[in-house]
């Protein structure tokens, strides 16, 4: 869980291949197809919140939460040109303010114990940040706290590779990958028993003096099969919708590399005669 730190000041060069806008789009067509066009929404996750900015976009009030200060320092700076930064040091809470848009309010905090003052109408998480709770029990709790934060009937979306894509496209492979000015290399290793795959990232980053900087950090994730999600958002107490192959509104396949699993807050609700 403390991944991307070094990494994060380079985080969004080597990340420039995602369509965030696009994944975005469908993300916006799973909120409203559950019921969620406007209000406050949480992302688990955020990284340096190219996601998270792009849903304040889409007219959405965000909220943005990361373990890595690192990461949500990038998020803070890539925005301070354009407006204003609040910071309350003991929540370390952030907001930003861009093109005269409601600003995005970023939390420091563990998604396994993350704390918020009310409940929001959805929470989402995208680029396969559940795939690094590795114990079950754990990800059961950050489903708990999930359906504890949510609105009545609120929605969860959240999105997993799968572990076809841990077998059989990445492996144990070494993907690498040159540029002007920088480059990388991959190692990845994957335990079909336990589940785990782990991958080395090496980074070579030109510096202004033309000498080369190397990072390296090492980050774990878990394979989890459908089913076994399944018990454990029914367990936590969320109320399963369903799960796509990513990016489509297709059942998911056995060959899907990534998939998006929708759930819903239960427990808040109440009749009109209960209340």
């Amino acid at each position: 869980m403390e991944a991307y730190s070094e990494f994060a000041q380079v985080y969004d060069l080597f990340m420039d291949n995602i369509p965030y806008e696009e994944w975005c789009d469908y993300l916006v067509t799973l909120l409203k197809q559950y019921g969620v066009s406007d209000g406050l929404v949480l992302e688990l996750g955020c990284g340096t919140g190219n996601m998270t900015e792009a849903l304040k976009r889409r007219g959405y009030d965000m909220i943005g939460i990361d373990n890595s200060e690192e990461m949500l320092a990038e998020a803070i700076e890539k925005n301070m040109s354009c407006g204003t930064e609040n910071a309350a040091a003991d929540d370390r809470m952030y907001e930003t303010m861009k093109d005269g848009l409601k600003p995005a309010l970023y939390l420091c905090q563990d998604m396994r114990e993350f704390e918020l003052y009310g409940t929001v109408r959805a929470i989402v998480s995208i680029c396969d940040s559940m795939n690094y709770i590795l114990d079950p029990e754990e990800l059961t709790q950050v489903f708990r706290l999930v359906n504890n934060y949510l609105d009545p009937d609120g929605v969860f979306i959240f999105d997993l590779n799968t572990r076809y894509k841990y077998e059989k496209i990445l492996g144990d492979q070494t993907i690498g990958e040159t540029r002007e000015d920088h480059c990388f290399i991959w190692d990845n290793y994957y335990d079909i028993s336990s589940g785990i795959n782990e991958y080395v990232l090496n980074l070579f980053i030109q510096g202004e003096d033309g000498r080369y900087d190397r990072f390296e950090e090492v980050h774990y994730q878990r394979a989890y099969d459908l089913e076994e999600i399944r018990q454990l958002i029914e367990a936590s107490g969320l109320r399963w919708e369903g799960a796509y192959d990513a990016f489509t509104m297709d059942p998911v396949r056995e060959d899907s590399e990534r998939i998006y699993i929708i759930a819903r807050e239960q427990g808040k609700s109440k009749t009109t005669e209960e209340m």
